[in-house]
């Protein structure tokens, strides 16, 4: 089996759409669609992501079936409930005298490098943003829906390991958006969702592909061919999008802290 995560093009998240250039990006996407063998198509609601996806299904002929648990991760963080967490997001923004909620992987970090709970398969379960938030059951129904999606296709979770009913080399190609894609991909891999949140950085209609290994029979794993790769955008010479990475040195005021 084969899947591919694809992240939307550069943003416009107050109308939920694409900017002038999330469209030129999906546009050079959808050249190279039909050499990426979709197989079949999954996308999230939301309409960056739909609008991103429509490049690629036009360019191969294909439709594509709308989860709405792919949309983007919705779990959000209480600072209301914790001083700690208070000073571990930056730029806190108050409606009166309540904090706004704030998306889970937002921390600074430092503060994320100095829990080791945040690290753990297991401990970020427990951790402070467990505790004020909704992060744990949001994960559990996401990777519930991907388990019982896998599971229509021969690959049934059993533990940390998937047992195969029945083979497959069909392609699933999820149209979605970073934060799911990391969390999907702590799944698979077996490790705590903040690793990759805070780890990579996957960029506009970046593709993500992972493939299983059937090492002993009946078992697989699966492993990465390629995380993040804009080479479509690159050899047309569109430079990436910036979303979702903050300021390469703090002295760069133009862009994100």
């Amino acid at each position: 089996m084969r899947i591919l995560f694809v992240r939307h093009g550069d943003p416009d998240y107050e109308h939920d759409t694409l900017t002038e250039k999330g469209h030129r990006e999906a546009a050079l996407l959808g050249k190279l669609a039909p050499a990426l063998d979709l197989g079949e198509c999954f996308v999230s609601p939301l309409g960056r992501a739909r609008h991103t996806a429509e490049y690629c299904l036009k360019s191969t002929g294909k439709q594509a079936r709308e989860l709405e648990w792919l949309q983007e991760f919705p779990g959000t963080v209480d600072l209301n409930r914790s001083p700690e967490l208070q000073k571990a997001y930056p730029d806190c923004i108050k409606k009166g005298e309540k904090y706004a909620p704030r998306i889970p992987w937002d921390m600074v970090p430092a503060y994320y490098a100095s829990h080791p709970e945040y690290m753990s398969r297991e401990g970020w379960r427990n951790s402070e943003v467990a505790r004020c938030s909704d992060t744990v059951a949001v994960y559990d129904k996401l990777t519930c829906n991907l388990d019982r999606l896998l599971a229509e296709y021969g690959y049934v979770r059993e533990g940390s390991r998937y047992r195969v009913e029945k083979e497959s080399r069909t392609t699933l190609t999820f149209f979605c958006h970073f934060g799911v894609t990391c969390a999907m991909l702590s799944h698979l891999w077996n490790v705590s969702p903040f690793i990759l949140w805070h780890s990579l950085a996957l960029l506009p209609t970046s593709f993500t592909e992972v493939v299983t290994e059937e090492r002993e029979r009946g078992i697989a794993y699966f492993r990465a061919l390629h995380i993040g790769d804009t080479s479509h955008l690159r050899m047309e010479g569109e430079e990436p999008s910036f979303a979702c990475r903050f300021c390469e040195v703090y002295s760069d005021d133009e862009k994100r802290h």
